[in-house]
């Protein structure tokens, strides 16, 4: 491919003990609300891009990575074993996942889906309407 310039994307955990670099494209990007991304991301649903063609190279920090599957499962999740940073997966053979908030790049795209929207939290309803705070409220 040489004269191709491939698309980086720069990322790391929050401690800074791992860092990385995405070359190519993610084909999508998708906001998970199923029951196993609630309770791993503790929040109303997980931010993962994917990619088929992208290669990932751990910069610094590749000893500090650890994964979990959740037995009886294909759930899943790559974290820093210091700070539990979410972090990218190459779990399932040909395809990248990459959690959005790991990155430190901007991300190319917008989601291109809800999905498990039935296991959709109830809270997660209406937040237009929520009060907004630029930092933390006094």
């Amino acid at each position: 491919m040489e004269g191709v310039l491939m698309t980086a994307h720069f990322g790391s955990c929050l401690c800074g003990t791992v860092s990385f670099e995405v070359t190519g494209d993610f084909e999508s990007f998708y906001l998970c609300h199923c029951q196993h991304c609630q309770k791993d991301t503790g929040s109303a649903h997980a931010a993962n891009l994917f990619s088929h063609s992208a290669t990932l190279v751990w910069q610094s920090g590749a000893d500090a990575v650890t994964c979990f599957t959740l037995p009886g499962t294909r759930h899943h999740k790559c974290f820093c074993k210091l700070c539990g940073s979410a972090l990218p997966s190459t779990q399932i053979a040909g395809l990248l996942v990459v959690p959005a908030g790991c990155l430190d790049t901007e991300i190319p795209m917008l989601p291109t889906a809800h999905i498990f929207s039935s296991s959709k939290a109830v809270w997660d309803e209406g937040l237009e309407d929520v009060p907004k705070f630029e930092g933390l409220p006094g």
